[in-house]
């Protein structure tokens, strides 16, 4: 019988675990039996219902990752989950203030979006010149082959050598992949940045192109490995070895400094809804 005790503020547990973000208490009380079944009539001293308190902006316990793109992915992942498993009576429900659940989320959000979105189109431009420098060079050593052609049928002279073939698919492959980043990237300077697209679709797009643009410049790297083995070759004895001691530093410096926020794009991507582990404890 405690489950429908209320607080000093009229909210019941299932109110209390939406407010605070606690998913498996929420989960528990929603696959219970059907005592549990009228907790989603309750409403708070203001008029809010359950949907309500989860369009809410939680200020005092804000989601754990620091990343104000992701945060909003979260935020409207969480209202998103928890529309889709109350009564649908409660979608149209005004609150005291006359506001619906889907008025409210908008409007406690709207500093949020504005943020996310300052964040992300400086991000993509960032990226986007980063991308086109890469597409430029990669364009540029697709067109000097090393070793040069053969004046009589246009085939490059070193097409028989193993090392060749790796820079010249390596080459073709980053000169794809940048321009895949080039588009991911316009395709979110271009967009209207909807509130809810900030749950799924922008941060899609934003992981594609964060990807594309990876590979292209390790593409990029190899690449370089490839056409620079003929030049060391006669210097070095062991030139690939040589080659790789120098491409090692630069990619690891980038994974460093990258791999943390591409990591949390693709585990907020992947994960349909918000577990308790992203919830700063008080």
């Amino acid at each position: 019988m405690a489950i429908h005790d209320v607080n000093s503020e009229g909210k019941n547990l299932m109110l209390l675990a939406v407010e605070n973000r606690q998913l498996h208490i929420y989960k528990l009380l929603q696959d219970g039996n059907h005592i549990t079944n009228n907790l989603f009539d309750y409403v708070d001293d203001n008029g809010n219902s359950v949907l309500h308190l989860a369009a809410i902006l939680s200020t005092d316990r804000p989601w754990l990752d620091p990343s104000v793109v992701l945060q909003m992915q979260w935020e409207v992942k969480w209202y998103e989950f928890i529309k889709n498993s109350v009564p649908k009576y409660l979608l149209n429900y005004q609150n005291d203030r006359g506001k619906t659940p889907e008025e409210t989320f908008r409007e406690e959000h709207r500093e949020l979006v504005k943020s996310d979105t300052e964040w992300l189109n400086k991000a993509s431009e960032s990226c986007t010149i980063v991308a086109t420098l890469m597409a430029t060079v990669a364009f540029a050593t697709s067109a000097n082959v090393p070793g040069g052609v053969n004046g009589k049928n246009g085939e490059p002279i070193l097409k028989q050598q193993r090392m060749f073939e790796v820079f010249a698919i390596s080459s073709l492959v980053a000169l794809c992949f940048s321009l895949t980043a080039v588009v991911m990237f316009l395709s979110i300077l271009t967009s209207r940045h909807q509130i809810m697209d900030f749950g799924t679709d922008l941060p899609r797009k934003f992981l594609i192109g964060l990807s594309a643009l990876f590979i292209s410049m390790a593409s990029m790297l190899v690449s370089f490995c490839g056409g620079h083995f003929f030049v060391l070759r006669g210097v070095l004895r062991d030139a690939w070895i040589a080659e790789y001691l120098v491409v090692f530093l630069p990619i690891t410096i980038f994974t460093m400094a990258q791999l943390p926020l591409y990591t949390k794009l693709v585990f907020g991507t992947i994960k349909k809804v918000p577990g308790n582990d992203l919830v700063v404890s008080n």
